[in-house]
């Protein structure tokens, strides 16, 4: 942008506090749309019904405390929130004036349809939940696999896969990471069963059982024992490096028979064969000087720390069958060993799976592979409800806000839900239609609650949810979209100078961008706030403010010559920006911006830098 004068300054600070002043809710409304069949064979739970009964439940919930919901959002408000919402981009300027020009009574449902139809529902949804597995990894070396990922799973959702068959594949994968997509929630965790079991309860069931990991639960019914039987369904998956691979690889394989384990414990119950090998005087006891050569002197030290009962710095057959197995050994046996806490050093006693939710248990002498089926397969059953119950309050919190239960991943049956009746019909629901996510975002998209407008709740609405739409914030993709459809282009330049050996892969500048402005998806709302590295991004950055000059080849250069009115040009800017009409009182102040500057191109760069540094640029309305 060129240079500012002082009094210049002051005019755009004026400006930009102005736009992030503009409400985020507009008054006007619309009329509710009549119920319409949606149903396909596949779906046994009509869409429209649901959510009819879904707002019916709602409301007469809101009538008992006398509270009044909002009125409908208007066209422009609820165009932008959908396209963002199922699509992941804000809607082009055309299109928001073509849905609001549109009289049809089913245009609602109809783009909800479209956009679910599109190649960016897909898209938009793997990046979801690329963020939930990755922002939660407990090893920076997944990052490797990040786009492979998002590729499957894209696949996954472009090809309406169930959620039960999508979670069985990420909890069932085997292979290079680099070629499977699916192996991204055990990449992420380096294959480890605790950490394993924490994020496979908090993903699809809602449940933070970690807290049982070292004690009961302070919160709720589930014991410690809990926690590592769940744990105990991964001791026999591995993450190993792919020593012949071009590029830095790593690959999940499966441990059941003959693994270092086997070995070792074999050693400890008949040492004969070690002292055959090294007892060289054959005086029936090891010394470090005997085994010196050998694998044995790694970890001899500490086998005499352990067994050498006379402290004559060597061990007898008896001194060695006395040392019980090393707590460092646990991850190379096949079996899982919950540690004993009042005796760290000891090996820990060997644990069975079972699914804490309904407490079945996993059969004897499965392996790797086996167990993990078993566990997806108890996961995923009909008779488990709160598999449905996680994704769909998950679901429909990312979608309005605020969720039946929040946290999202911190539901169980200890915990109290808001409108219970509202949950237990759309979890129902989602499960007779044999877990079909479009279903539940069509049923979500279609409900008075989810297109009410937006709107600061009264001191009085503190306890009654879905009242009206809650303030959304954008995610960091979502954001770097809509940029890039504001100027017309389809990538920003990105920053070459990182030097992250686990991030090569990732150097786009969508994936910079995402680094700077993402957050994890599973906090709740009134946790995430912007920080100053964003908001300097946004006003100083080179790329943007080089697509903010009037006088190059950009978008905004376009508008100036296509549009020499002041008033039109203002209106394209609110539409291609903000995806609204100016509001009479915006247009008022712009246009007085306007006739104050001598320039007109440089207004109209200050407007657009304004509108797109604005709060509601980043939010959802």
């Amino acid at each position: 942008m060129t240079s500012f004068s002082v009094n210049r300054t002051t005019q755009i600070v004026c400006l930009f506090l102005f736009t992030l002043s503009v409400p985020l809710c507009h008054s006007s409304t619309f009329a509710a749309t009549k119920s319409g069949s949606q149903s396909t064979k596949q779906q046994r739970v009509d869409e429209i019904a649901t959510a009819q009964l879904v707002d019916e439940l709602i409301e007469a919930e809101l009538k008992k405390t006398n509270i009044q919901p909002a009125k409908l959002a208007n066209d422009e408000d609820f165009l932008r929130r959908v396209t963002f919402d199922l699509a992941g981009r804000k809607p082009t300027s055309s299109e928001v004036i073509l849905f609001g020009l549109d009289a049809s009574p089913d245009k609602r449902k109809t783009i909800i349809n479209d956009l679910l139809n599109s190649e960016s529902y897909a898209v938009n949804w793997a990046r979801y939940w690329r963020d939930v597995i990755y922002l939660r990894a407990t090893d920076i070396r997944s990052r490797i696999n990040q786009s492979e990922f998002v590729a499957w799973m894209t696949t996954q959702l472009d090809e309406n896969k169930s959620w039960d068959q999508i979670a069985t594949d990420l909890l069932t994968a085997t292979g290079d990471v680099r070629e499977n997509g699916s192996t991204a929630l055990i990449f992420a965790h380096q294959g480890d069963p605790a950490e394993l079991a924490a994020e496979t309860s908090r993903i699809f069931l809602g449940i933070q059982i970690q807290c049982a990991n070292c004690h009961d639960h302070p919160t709720d019914k589930w014991k410690r024992d809990s926690f590592h039987e769940l744990a105990a369904f991964f001791p026999r998956v591995r993450v190993r490096p792919v020593r012949d691979a071009q590029r830095r690889s790593f690959q999940v394989v499966s441990v059941d028979q003959g693994s270092q384990y086997d070995r070792r414990l074999q050693m400890f119950k008949d040492p004969s064969p070690l002292f055959r090998a090294f007892d060289r005087n054959r005086d029936g006891k090891l010394t470090e000087a005997e085994v010196k050569r050998s694998r044995l002197a790694r970890n001899f030290e500490q086998m005499l720390d352990r067994g050498d009962s006379n402290s004559d710095k060597a061990l007898t057959i008896k001194e060695i069958k006395s040392i019980a197995l090393p707590p460092n050994t646990r991850r190379a046996t096949p079996e899982y060993l919950m540690p004993d806490l009042n005796d760290p050093t000891a090996s820990g006693k060997v644990v069975h799976p079972v699914l804490f939710v309904g407490t079945k248990a996993s059969p004897k002498g499965l392996k790797d592979l086996e167990r993990r089926e078993t566990l997806s397969k108890y996961l995923t059953s009909k008779s488990n409800p709160w598999f449905s119950r996680a994704i769909v309050n998950r679901m429909w919190a990312e979608m309005l806000g605020e969720g039946f239960y929040m946290p999202i991943d911190d539901i169980g049956p200890e915990r109290s839900a808001v409108y219970p009746k509202v949950l237990e019909t759309l979890a129902d629901g989602f499960t007779a239609s044999r877990y079909d996510l479009k279903w539940l975002y069509r049923t979500i998209a279609n409900t008075r609650a989810y297109q009410r407008q937006m709107q600061a709740k009264k001191p009085e609405e503190i306890q009654a949810p879905f009242a009206a739409q809650s303030p959304t914030r954008l995610r960091g993709d979502q954001i770097f979209t809509a940029i890039t459809q504001v100027f017309g282009v389809d990538d920003l330049q990105a920053n070459r100078n990182l030097r992250d050996r686990y991030n090569r892969g990732n150097r786009t500048a969508r994936s910079q961008f995402s680094n700077l402005f993402t957050f994890d998806p599973s906090t709740a709302q009134d946790e995430i706030t912007g920080d100053v590295p964003q908001a300097l991004f946004m006003m100083n950055s080179t790329t943007i403010n080089g697509f903010l000059r009037s006088n190059q080849n950009t978008k905004l250069a376009q508008i100036a010559r296509d549009y020499p009115k002041n008033s039109d040009a203002i209106h394209e800017l609110y539409l291609l920006v903000l995806s609204r009409e100016p509001s009479k009182t915006e247009m008022k102040v712009c246009q007085d911006y306007f006739k104050s500057t001598d320039h007109r191109n440089e207004a109209l760069e200050d407007l657009m830098w304004s509108l797109l540094n604005s709060s509601e640029f980043i939010t959802k309305r």
